[in-house]
């Protein structure tokens, strides 16, 4: 019988994490409802254009979702369980300095990392993990009785590991051991019926909500499940006209007349879900708990580097604008502020190297006797090559910060007095014993292997029409191990 490969085993387990989470919160089938709605509609509208980064049978499948790991090796199992199904660690995002409140975690995000695997299904899974020796949200007898709770609880039984190792090291499994891995995974992330020390957890929610629903409860859970829409203003138009709470602002750049870029973001609110809570003297009694959410997204073009940097001046200028004209909406000044200082259009992103692209040479080329520029921009502009944008797979840890901010219940407590603890990417690599690979090189490799084939097919290979790119390390990863704390 025919063996289940990866971006199949990836597939299935994304469909049935849809289908579970949507018993488990209907409002996100809701969520889904409308955003199926939404893009056929920019479809009709907009024809091929609308399909400009992405196919809609690619949109219309795409999800991220988004769990919390206690300790590095609960995030080194959950490593395990993601490279059975082709997903990698990318990118690491430090949500502790995104968020005016308390939110003590940091975070990265596995996915597929090729560009036919993300043609299959780009599943993602934003995965942070709790920083219990920051000082500044846990002194030393909580973050003690913190790492003991962690300590005595199992996320992830041993079954199921033993089967993602062996999937990930065969890039397959056969059917039956396909069929127990996807239901032992997607079992893992469902929300528990075991009762919640309400005392502890109170306690815990003291210094954050986040903290609490981490290390709280005895498992983990999907926190929201996330489709990707073509219009998300029109979704969350759409959805408060339904009734669904949704919060104050869409996240990341404004809606405007030019290029989509990154990610916008939003979601409706947590809702408060029936949850059994142990009291101190031992009785079990109904209580409710709000920590999971419908987060909806938008995904634009990927930014270089040098984008990037642009980007984070221009959400610079708008908080200085915001806070010297508060009477005006924010979205109002970020459009004007988009509309000032950044490129209109895709070709001039490409010239001005801000935004990645694949390039193929033009099928009607110039055929003046004149030989072909050096320069993409001049390349583009006289019709030697075409642009295709490459989409943002990946996150924005402001844009993440503020989703959850938006839907916590309390700011929390952070003695800012004190210092922070050391978490970084070589940390989070460490801790995995796997390279946290970057994103701007699978793009910036992306693009220059496009880049090659033109200079090759133009002649061009002798000039720097290509830039070099530091290879990463092999794909394979040790199995995590037990590291220290910073």
């Amino acid at each position: 019988m025919k063996r289940v490969e990866q971006w199949r085993l990836r597939a299935a387990f994304a469909a049935r994490l849809s289908r579970m989470y949507g018993k488990e919160v209907p409002a996100y089938t809701t969520l889904v409802e409308v955003s199926h709605e939404v893009n056929e509609d920019v479809l009709r509208a907009r024809g091929s254009a609308a399909e400009r980064l992405g196919s809609l049978s690619r949109v219309t499948a795409e999800r991220h979702g988004a769990i919390r790991v206690g300790t590095p090796a609960e995030l080194g199992q959950a490593a395990r369980v993601f490279a059975a199904l082709g997903m990698r660690p990318v990118g690491f995002y430090d949500l502790r300095e995104a968020a005016a409140s308390a939110v003590p975690v940091v975070s990265t995000a596995f996915r597929p990392v090729e560009a036919e695997e993300l043609a299959r299904n780009p599943f993602r899974v934003f995965t942070s993990l709790l920083t219990p020796a920051d000082p500044r949200f846990f002194d030393p007898g909580l973050r003690a009785r913190l790492e003991t709770f962690l300590a005595g609880r199992e996320l992830f039984p041993p079954e199921l590991l033993t089967l993602a190792d062996r999937a990930a090291a065969e890039q397959e499994l056969p059917p039956e051991q396909a069929e127990r891995f996807l239901r032992l995974a997607v079992g893992a992330f469902e929300l528990s019926r075991e009762p919640v020390d309400r005392a502890w957890y109170r306690t815990l929610e003291r210094v954050s909500a986040v903290a609490a629903d981490i290390g709280g409860v005895r498992s983990t859970h999907i926190n929201h499940l996330t489709p990707r829409v073509l219009d998300i203003d029109a979704l969350y138009r759409r959805m408060a006209a339904r009734g669904i709470e949704m919060i104050d602002t869409i996240q990341g750049p404004p809606a405007w007349p030019g290029p989509d870029v990154l990610l916008r973001q939003t979601s409706f609110r947590a809702l408060a879900e029936p949850r059994a809570m142990r009291t101190p003297d031992g009785d079990v009694a109904e209580g409710a708990l709000r920590v999971r959410f419908g987060e909806v997204e938008a995904r634009g073009i990927a930014l270089t580097r040098e984008g990037r940097a642009r980007y984070d001046e221009l959400v610079g200028l708008v908080d200085r604008r915001s806070a010297q004209a508060p009477e005006r909406p924010r979205e109002e000044i970020a459009r004007e502020v988009w509309e000032q200082h950044l490129p209109r259009t895709e070709q001039e992103l490409a010239a001005r190297g801000l935004a990645h692209f694949t390039y193929r040479t033009s099928a009607d080329p110039p055929r003046d006797g004149t030989r072909p520029p050096a320069d993409i921009g001049a390349l583009l502009r006289r019709g030697w090559v075409e642009a295709e944008p490459l989409v943002y797979e990946d996150f924005l840890p402001r844009s993440a910060a503020g989703i959850f901010q938006s839907n916590l219940t309390s700011q929390g407590t952070r003695d800012n007095s004190r210092e922070a603890a050391a978490y970084d990417a070589e940390w989070l690599s460490g801790a995995l014993q796997c390279e946290v690979l970057d994103p701007y090189v699978l793009y910036e490799r992306q693009q220059n292997s496009s880049l090659s084939r033109v200079a090759h097919a133009l002649g061009l290979e002798r000039t720097g029409l290509v830039r070099p790119v530091r290879p990463t390390r092999p794909l394979h990863c040790e199995h995590p191990g037990h590291p220290e704390h910073p």
